[in-house]
């Protein structure tokens, strides 16, 4: 599959089979994430890779209740171990820099077809006390994985030219 192709393809998936993720195409998912670039080279991200089901569950109910959050096999939460580095256009590197390696996560992924959700909806202290996550460290986002029970359809995107401008800003 090409990288468009990937993208194309690439879904929030809610609805997981009872099928463990093999160990090899794990760490294939996870040195995506390792490579990706970010601000200085700085590499602010540790994932936690949670497999356990008693903590998957747990981490349901900081997760607002969302139940896909433990029925898929792999919980990835995803950590900014730094983030004190603002970028010269005012933005802090390490949520920009830890979104970009959880896209490139999902795009490994879904090119070995795993589904994956990013999740927002979560209490930072649960999902850290749950974990063992200092409080020095900040949860940027949990992404549940594993093979899709169905895969959705595509999401309804705006048309490129409402998206796209070029040489300046146009309405």
């Amino acid at each position: 599959m090409d990288v468009m192709e990937v993208i194309r393809q690439r879904r929030s998936v809610r609805s997981y089979e009872d099928r463990e993720v093999e160990e090899e195409v794990l760490k294939q998912v996870m040195e995506a994430g390792r490579l990706a670039p970010s601000a200085r080279n700085l590499q602010e991200w540790k994932f936690v890779v949670v497999r356990d089901k008693a903590l998957r569950q747990k981490l349901v109910d900081a997760a607002a209740g969302q139940q896909f959050v433990g029925e898929a096999p792999v919980v990835i939460v995803a950590c900014a171990v730094e983030h004190d580095h603002i970028m010269p256009c005012g933005h802090p590197s390490h949520l920009i820099d830890v979104a970009i390696a959880i896209d490139h996560i999902t795009l490994a992924a879904c090119e070995l077809g795993l589904g994956t959700c990013w999740v927002g909806a979560f209490d930072q202290k649960k999902v850290r006390d749950i974990l063992g996550i200092p409080d020095s460290v900040e949860v940027i986002e949990l992404l549940p994985m594993g093979y899709p029970a169905g895969w959705p359809g595509a999401r309804l995107r705006k048309p490129f030219g409402e998206v796209v401008c070029y040489d300046g800003w146009q309405d």
